[in-house]
């Protein structure tokens, strides 16, 4: 086994990798306020978790990808229970006969990238510095392992009930989304996952790396912003080299939760610079097509972040009400998303809409 650095995470990095990982949820992923509430008591247990470079995997390194899955708004009702996320990784050593040598989140997006640290602490394992999204998306095939064509099974799943339920094998990723979303449903709408173990050497060709400690950095430069009291999103744009689309007060929100996600709209109407003009935002879980009239300004896999004027905080989908003062901004993607593949599954015909893709961090279209 390779020898590798592990950095102990403190009290204060998750506190700031909760606020970080909110922004780059783009609205979905969960809020993790309840996450972190579940590491703040098994810190002050005396649980400790390490962080460790995907680059120091070995090649046959087994490593465990979790996540939450479900409504974001079923998970804010469902308390969350550090112990669900670890005994979906115990099922698959079980049903694979492995020893996971780390674990990682599937998405460093909202409360998915806390989940790995919830596991980990109960696991005695190290979290991999990676994701397969660099941001949150709602379906199974959103990732770069299904970008990568890697393999999209066994996937487990679990409930504080204690059922237990396994998708053995699935002919594609799309199928894993479609099987495992029923059993989800079944469960609830929320359940807690281990998605197809990876190794050391897919986890270098295919995870995004050192997300978790962007996400740190991109806490600590809003918390650094508010101690000053400056502004805290000209400071994440900064960091991130963000653009700023709108800034407005939200005056209408439509949303549903159906077939285990939270699908709807919202409408905000402009201040400032943008008095006079109204955004729409649409969302399947995250935050997918901002609008401004009949024009799409910006598209997944661009990251569109709804975050709250004052504090730059960022606001989810099942958060977002009338009333609030909100900055719409958006973040770059990482480049596997913004590919010709990449686009097949992320971009917004992924989501039934029939746009082409066009970043706003490039002047052509992404994949022309």
């Amino acid at each position: 086994m390779r020898s590798a650095e592990l950095k102990t995470i403190s009290l204060e990095e998750i506190e700031a990798l909760a606020v970080g990982a909110w922004i780059l949820g783009t609205g979905g992923g969960g809020s993790p306020y309840l996450g972190l509430l579940n590491l703040r008591r098994l810190y002050a247990e005396g649980t400790r978790v390490q962080l460790m470079s995907p680059l120091d995997l070995d090649d046959d390194d087994w490593v465990a990808v979790v996540s939450n899955m479900g409504a974001p708004l079923v998970g804010q009702e469902r308390l969350a229970d550090s112990r669900n996320i670890a005994r979906a990784v115990r099922m698959q050593e079980e049903i694979n006969g492995i020893k996971f040598r780390a674990v990682m989140s599937v998405e460093i997006g909202g409360g998915n990238g806390v989940q790995a640290l919830m596991a980990a602490a109960h696991l005695g394992i190290p979290v991999v510095d990676a994701d397969c999204m660099g941001r949150a998306f709602p379906e199974a095939q959103m990732t770069s392992v299904a970008i990568g064509d890697l393999r999209p099974y066994p996937c487990t799943l679990y409930d504080p009930r204690g059922i237990e339920a396994v998708v053995t094998k699935v002919p594609t990723w799309k199928w894993m989304e479609r099987a495992s979303r029923k059993i989800c449903v079944e469960m609830g709408s929320i359940a807690s996952t281990s998605k197809a173990p990876r190794t050391g050497r897919e986890v270098k060709d295919w995870g995004i790396h050192f997300t978790t400690t962007k996400a740190i950095g991109i806490g600590r430069a809003v918390q650094e912003a508010n101690r000053r009291h400056e502004d805290p999103i000209a400071a994440l744009l900064a960091t991130e080299g963000g653009k700023k689309l709108f800034t407005g007060k939200i005056v209408d929100v439509a949303r549903r939760t159906t077939e285990g996600f939270l699908r709807g709209t919202a409408m905000v109407d402009g201040s400032d610079a943008d008095r006079g003009t109204k955004l729409k935002l649409s969302f399947q879980n995250e935050w997918i097509v901002a609008w401004r009239g009949e024009e799409a300004i910006a598209t997944s896999p661009d990251l569109i972040c709804v975050l709250d004027s004052v504090n730059g905080h960022g606001i989810g989908t099942e958060t977002i009400r009338y009333g609030q003062r909100v900055t719409v901004v958006a973040l770059p993607a990482p480049p596997v998303l913004t590919s010709p593949r990449g686009l097949e599954f992320v971009g917004p015909r992924a989501f039934g809409y029939d746009l082409d893709f066009r970043s706003l961090f490039s002047p052509a279209a992404a994949g022309a």
